[in-house]
């Protein structure tokens, strides 16, 4: 995780660096941004949900690159459908994709002459990923409302957030989405459908609000559809994406 400084400030224009070409699925085109990371050389990876494709733009490029699907919407392994979250696993030079509309998470080389996938685990409604230091993988699961981690090539995994049905409760979520977690293997989880941010400690039964909770709405201690979410190393400063 970065560290941002307590005087940083925002740019009040952005630049855009991937699409902004309108609605589409040319190279120069996304069609609904799902998640995305950058890698250490500014190269940015896009989860293009409804072109079923993940795009790579390294800075200055004015096209993007497939480097995962792309070949229509459907179950092979060179197709995804619907993907939703994306990470570069570097020990591999692979990404892990939440291959939502098929309900399974792929790993897929960035080597060249590699067409297709792999499966890491199926049958789970991945919301979204994170990886911690030693390689431990974490997945919201929104329609079990919890999120677990696995070890590359478990597939059961342990529950570290939620799991006790959807609700309002500290032991509860709400459809999960983005999902980081620290050195500390601290899980922070965007609780979507309780418009907050929860904090769950490693072992722990329940969690802690440290953003929103306090119902829907436009106040500054409120979120509304948090998606995304960013946490810096000092661990107090959180971003959240809102859908308003």
């Amino acid at each position: 995780m970065p560290i941002l400084s307590v005087h940083a400030r925002w740019l009040q224009n952005g630049t855009s660096v991937a699409g902004g070409h309108e609605y589409g699925g040319a190279s120069n085109q996304l069609a609904y941004i799902g998640g995305f990371v950058v890698d250490d050389d500014g190269t940015v990876v896009i989860a293009d949900i409804c072109n079923n494709r993940i795009m790579q733009w390294k800075v200055g490029d004015m096209n993007g690159k497939v480097v995962a699907g792309g070949n229509g919407g459907g179950s092979r392994m060179d197709q995804l459908t619907h993907p939703g979250r994306v990470l570069i696993e570097q020990e591999t030079n692979s990404l892990i994709i939440c291959d939502y509309g098929n309900k399974r998470i792929v790993r897929w080389s960035l080597r060249n002459g590699i067409t297709q996938g792999e499966v890491l685990l199926s049958n789970t409604c991945c919301s979204g990923l994170a990886m911690d230091d030693q390689r431990y993988l974490y997945v919201s699961n929104c329609a079990k409302h919890e999120v677990r981690r696995y070890q590359i090539g478990d597939k059961y995994g342990t529950r570290v957030a939620g799991g006790n049905d959807n609700g309002t409760g500290l032991n509860q979520l709400n459809i999960p989405l983005s999902v980081v977690v620290d050195r500390q293997q601290t899980v922070y989880v965007s609780d979507y459908g309780n418009y907050r941010v929860m904090k769950w400690n490693k072992n722990a039964t329940e969690g802690i609000v440290v953003a929103g909770g306090q119902g829907n709405g436009t106040a500054l201690t409120q979120l509304s559809g948090p998606t995304g979410l960013f946490v810096d190393t000092l661990g107090y400063r959180l971003c959240c994406r809102y859908a308003q």
